[in-house]
């Protein structure tokens, strides 16, 4: 834990004005951004039906709006933590307990989901670290979602029967919003989607293939510094976090164990859920249109050469990829490739550490801008309704 106080004396002190109650004691600490949520209680008691883990359980609430935040959001959310409050009083119990916690008027740039994440999850790290809790949990959950019963029980079996786990990820099912047909049928598309990005980046190769969604995530506090804690994205904070916590290993899928976001539509970030049912629901047809097969084959192609570049010449890593398809061969060669092989193999002395690497380079980043490189053209996009058939 000797790290920790360092991590946390970085923090901006303003986000640390109110330390989470250190006589709870917590094991697991759920950490739940709320920005104008007004079904925020079904959550909070989807989590109270839980079967209870033995280890004491803090639910942390970060209300949250911005410098810039519509006077009517901001209304909202005041709404919603002084109503929280007489709920904790009420519901609160003995090893169960709930914390709301007022953010306003964060500032412009940073004002979103990822820094009110960020925040409930610092003050976490924070609590483990007084209470000396080195194996301390992180729960990540969003304000309009169920949880299945087994949600806390199978997180803490999960990390107390495996003192190596970093991570865990959860199953996942959304619940649609006035039970819209049309919207159910966009949502049901967009989780075959990731079902099936999940399995063809699985099939090239890539060893950081999990999906990565902000609601369905553990991590010990441990692991969360190590990374360098949450970033203060106003959107894809989740991806971009969880792809620096799938480099540890030792990650876990708990296809078993579920929460139940409400599909609606959204304009807050740019890219997500909402957006994607949006788009989805503007096809002429009304089906979404993925990657092809093909370009994932393209790419594990080129992972299954990367061994073979280990200790290679310059000359001959640009002999093989010029073996691959001309518009991954074009990409490679726009994004500097054979030099990002050279400098891995002047900072490999094995090659196993040649390998972590490489995934280094060619990370999640650099494989959606290969994606969006090759398609339409060569690799047209194919509809999800033939494709989720096929993996």
């Amino acid at each position: 834990m000797k790290h920790w106080k360092p991590y946390i004396e970085r923090q901006k002190p303003e986000y640390k004005s109110v330390a989470l109650p250190p006589e709870l004691n917590a094991g697991m600490v759920v950490v739940i951004p709320c920005f104008n949520e007004p079904s925020l209680f079904e959550t909070l008691h989807s989590l109270r039906a839980c079967s209870r883990p033995k280890v004491n359980v803090l639910t942390v609430i970060v209300f949250n709006s911005g410098e810039h935040s519509d006077e009517k959001v901001v209304e909202q959310n005041r709404l919603s933590f002084e109503q929280t409050l007489p709920f904790a009083d009420k519901y609160n119990e003995p090893g169960f307990h709930y914390f709301p916690l007022l953010f306003g008027g964060l500032p412009r740039k940073h004002a979103g989901v990822g820094l009110a994440r960020k925040i409930g999850m610092d003050l976490a790290v924070e609590h483990f670290l007084h209470n000396v809790n080195p194996g301390g949990v992180i729960v990540s959950l969003d304000a309009d979602c169920t949880v299945s019963k087994n949600f806390l029980v199978t997180i803490y079996e999960a990390f107390s029967d495996d003192t190596r786990l970093n991570a865990s990820l959860h199953n996942f099912f959304h619940r649609v919003e006035k039970n819209d047909p049309l919207l159910e049928n966009a949502v049901r598309q967009y989780e075959l989607y990731i079902h099936y990005f999940r399995q063809m980046l699985r099939e090239t190769g890539f060893p950081y293939y999990h999906h990565t969604i902000g609601s369905a995530f553990a991590i010990t506090a441990d692991a969360y510094v190590r990374v360098g804690g949450m970033g203060r994205q106003q959107g894809g904070e989740d991806f971009y976090f969880l792809q620096k916590v799938f480099t540890l290993g030792n990650v876990k899928e708990l296809n078993d164990t579920f929460v139940y976001p409400m599909a609606r539509f959204s304009d807050r970030i740019p890219f997500g859920t909402g957006p994607a049912l949006q788009k989805i629901m503007e096809e002429p047809d009304g089906i979404m249109r993925v990657y092809s097969r093909k370009s994932f084959h393209e790419l594990r192609r080129l992972f299954e050469m990367k061994d073979s570049f280990f200790r290679m010449e310059d000359k001959d890593v640009l002999t093989m990829i010029a073996k691959l398809d001309s518009s991954l061969a074009d990409f490679l060669q726009m994004t500097g490739f054979s030099d990002e092989v050279a400098d891995c193999n002047r900072n490999s002395a094995s090659l196993a550490t040649f390998q972590k690497r490489f995934f280094q380079h060619f990370n999640a980043f650099r494989i959606i801008k290969y994606l969006n490189f090759s398609h339409p053209d060569p690799f047209p996009y194919e509809k999800i309704s033939i494709v989720a058939d096929k993996y």
